[in-house]
């Protein structure tokens, strides 16, 4: 009931997804609402990028990118949010969550590559066997299948589109991509709307 009422409280204020409480697009996102869970990864994916490129050793820095490390984490959080194993009070924020998934992520992945060291034969850069422990088969084919129907989607859109998507994406402001894009804020909020239904629609598909 108090789920309820809060969404009432929202929906009557008129808020748009990037103004709702994490709690919220949680509950959105386990509705099966695309629209929540690309809102959550545009509110959080620089600050875990900045997270991972700080974390992460050197040696873990030379074999894997963060933004790889950063899409493993997100592909984890909606997975298991998805099937309810997560939850936030509200009024409070996910930031902690992702916070400890993205520090795990960086320590498997820095096992894993403590452990090749000691075995010369599978210390090959980009090979990772089946059994590492980061990122499975399916995490990994599910990680290439979003970077491909991003990249798809972002290919299919004007130019001066793709860069208010590819800012948002990056973290930046809907203010902060109008004045850099030149673009009224009602065009820039347009803009990401449509592609967040794209993207939505397109996910349906290939699920």
């Amino acid at each position: 009931m108090p789920e309820r009422v809060d969404e009432a409280r929202e929906l009557a204020d008129g808020l748009s997804l990037q103004d709702r409480t994490d709690s919220s697009l949680l509950r959105r996102l386990r509705r099966g609402d695309g629209d929540a869970a690309t809102t959550l990864y545009v509110r959080y994916a620089r600050r875990l990028l900045a997270l991972t490129r700080a974390e992460s050793s050197s040696e873990v820095r030379r074999q894997v990118e963060a933004e790889d490390i950063v899409q493993s984490v997100f592909l984890s959080f909606f997975r298991k949010a998805a099937h309810g194993m997560y939850d936030v009070p509200e009024g409070e924020e996910l930031w902690n969550l992702l916070l400890v998934i993205t520090i795990n992520k960086i320590r498997a992945k820095g096992n894993y590559f403590r452990a090749a060291r000691r075995d010369v034969r599978r210390n090959v850069p980009g090979e990772f066997p089946e059994f590492e422990p980061a990122m499975s088969d399916s995490d990994e084919a599910a990680l290439g299948e979003l970077q491909l129907v991003i990249g798809e989607l972002l290919a299919a859109l004007p130019p001066k589109s793709a860069e208010i998507v590819e800012m948002r994406i990056a973290g930046h402001m809907v203010a902060e991509i109008a004045r850099a894009t030149r673009r009224s804020l009602r065009t820039v909020e347009r803009t990401l709307q449509d592609f967040r239904k794209r993207l939505s629609d397109q996910l349906s598909e290939e699920a």
